[in-house]
């Protein structure tokens, strides 16, 4: 059997995978663009698409309740993409935040710790964001029109700008909503030094001579997903919604249009994921909440909300709904202390049970070294450690294979036409000569699972983004500037193409001869910290594969 071809099948395989994914990227029904938004002059996001006033229709409220009625003082060119009320800005060390009057929803969240790239350290990458109708939504509804606020109610604030001062940890931002027959609510944010996790209450001062019964939702509305294929990667991070009910769940914007989720879960998490970064509700973990999606086909957005139990407020008392908000990067120690499974929307996929400990093996190094390209390289030298045997029996096997190369060939010669012959001869010669024709391609095969693990890990890891190693690599997330490790990469491959036995077949010799410049341009267009990772795997193969060859030649 010829050793090398799994190695054509996989890699023929990976080619056609990398197709079909960019096929289907480009050929894709192209998703309704959201409404198109203007500016006014206090800074308020009008929707162009004409919506009605009364909120019983308001498609995004949660259903199946009387909801508040807008204030007069709200035109009827309502938003849709986001609300519609005076900003206020809220500036902590690590959040600068927008939050809107109308409804009290977070507008727009922008990451000052995360530079959008290194050549632009004063631009943050923007999560919450009106251009992409992302948007972070809570509110209160009630059997009784006009006693409680929903995110399209007016709040009033006390001032439109708040910033943690430099000695204190916590800033507090209160808005407030009556409806003038003694309800009040209160909703207040609560901003905590070096921390992306918001606390939020909203107490409800029931003066109203009746008891208050009512309940709370928050929710994330996100328009059509805009962010393209890598070509040559073939993979795109999920972008999308999820939840979590004793397992990590994932709804799609496409499963959304085709079914309404309505699931009630102890404790839990509602997201909206993107590459690197989340948002996400987290209620009490003691309370039975009902999550739900839906669709708004009229301005494309999707929406996944969880919704509280009823809460009685007797009159003449106050009662309070509690909640917490994140929005930032998807660090997965932090993540894990919040919520249980939060951590998981570092979406690793399948290879899950793999990419974990490896990251945290990474983890465990870069806590020693402080570098995560030296991180890479150690942990591809404890992978090469923990396979050496298998690789060792491959190695072994295609070194016999190239020093019994020439008696292969000949029997080749011998029964050209006659394959039946051609194969029993060669059969009998491998079992004469102790050679085994899977012992090259099996021990690949088990590390393979291992290498797409590692491979998530550094393609989903926000840690690695924009984490330097040496030299011009300031950022393993992206492309090589200069190319130099794609190159060596390509001189690495063709280097073991040499080590390995030569193809019988001339079609087979052509195809692997031009795959060293097939993976190197498509390597030209990998992060460099993937990269990285294959060129210490070569050269560490390279290493091994080149003594043991040696050892067998002289046997």
């Amino acid at each position: 059997m010829d050793q090398q071809r799994p190695l054509l099948y996989f890699t023929l395989l990976f080619l056609g995978f990398l197709t079909w994914t960019t096929w289907l990227q480009d050929h894709a029904p192209k998703p309704t663009p959201p409404a198109p938004v203007t500016t006014t002059a206090n800074g308020a996001v009008i929707n162009q698409t004409p919506v009605s006033s009364n909120t019983n229709n308001k498609q995004d409220v949660p259903a199946g309740v009387v909801t508040t009625p807008l204030q007069s003082s709200v035109p009827t060119q309502t938003v849709t993409a986001v609300n519609q009320g005076q900003e206020v800005r809220v500036k902590t060390d690590v959040l600068d935040i927008i939050i809107s009057t109308q409804g009290g929803s977070l507008v727009q969240a922008d990451l000052l710790t995360y530079p959008v790239s290194l050549e632009e350290k004063n631009h943050p990458v923007r999560v919450l964001d009106r251009q992409k109708a992302y948007a972070a939504q809570s509110g209160l509804i009630s059997s009784s029109p006009n006693l409680a606020p929903n995110h399209y109610a007016q709040f009033s604030a006390p001032q439109r700008h708040y910033e943690l001062l430099d000695g204190s940890d916590e800033l507090v931002v209160p808005l407030t909503w009556t409806n003038g027959k003694g309800i009040t609510v209160t909703k207040r944010y609560r901003f905590k030094k070096g921390s992306f996790l918001i606390d939020i209450d909203q107490t409800i001062d029931n003066q109203s001579g009746a008891v208050w019964k009512g309940t709370h939702y928050q929710q994330l509305s996100h328009g059509p997903d805009q962010t393209s294929t890598n070509i040559m990667m073939g993979v795109q991070a999920y972008v999308g919604a999820a939840y979590y009910n004793n397992k990590y769940e994932k709804i799609s914007f496409s499963d959304m249009e085709e079914e309404k989720l309505s699931n009630s879960i102890k404790g839990g998490w509602a997201a909206m994921l993107e590459h690197y970064f989340v948002s996400a509700w987290i209620p009490p973990k003691n309370q039975n909440n009902t999550y739900y999606t839906n669709y708004l086909s009229s301005n494309n957005r999707y929406i996944m909300g969880v919704k509280s139990p009823e809460l009685q407020v007797a009159t003449g008392t106050t009662g309070q709904f509690k909640n917490q908000f994140y929005v930032g990067p998807k660090n997965q120690a932090d993540l894990e202390k919040m919520s249980e499974g939060l951590d998981l929307t570092v979406d690793y996929g399948i290879f899950s049970f793999i990419s974990k400990p490896l990251f945290w093996v990474m983890q465990s190094i870069y806590d020693v070294v402080g570098n995560w390209g030296w991180a890479i390289i150690f942990v591809t030298l404890l992978i090469k450690i923990v396979f050496f045997y298998p690789s060792t029996i491959s190695y072994r096997s295609m070194a016999k294979m190239k020093k019994l190369a020439p008696k292969i060939k000949e029997l080749n010669e011998r029964f050209k036409g006659d394959p039946q012959a051609k194969q029993k001869a060669t059969m009998d010669f491998y079992r004469k000569e102790k050679i085994n024709p899977l012992g090259g391609c099996l021990p690949m095969l088990i590390q393979m699972p291992v290498f797409m693990g590692l491979y998530w890990v550094l393609l989903e890891s926000v840690e690695l983004r924009q984490a330097p190693w040496l030299a011009w690599y300031q950022d393993l997330s992206v492309l090589d500037p200069y190319y130099i490790l794609p190159l060596i990469f390509g001189a690495s491959m063709y280097v073991q193409q040499k080590l390995n036995p030569p193809q019988m077949d001339p079609m087979q010799q052509k195809i692997f001869a031009f795959l060293p410049i097939v993976f190197t341009f498509m390597f030209l267009f990998f992060p460099s910290g993937l990269v990285l990772y294959w060129v210490v795997n070569n050269v560490l193969s390279i290493l091994q594969q080149w003594y043991i060859t040696k050892q067998i030649i002289d046997e």
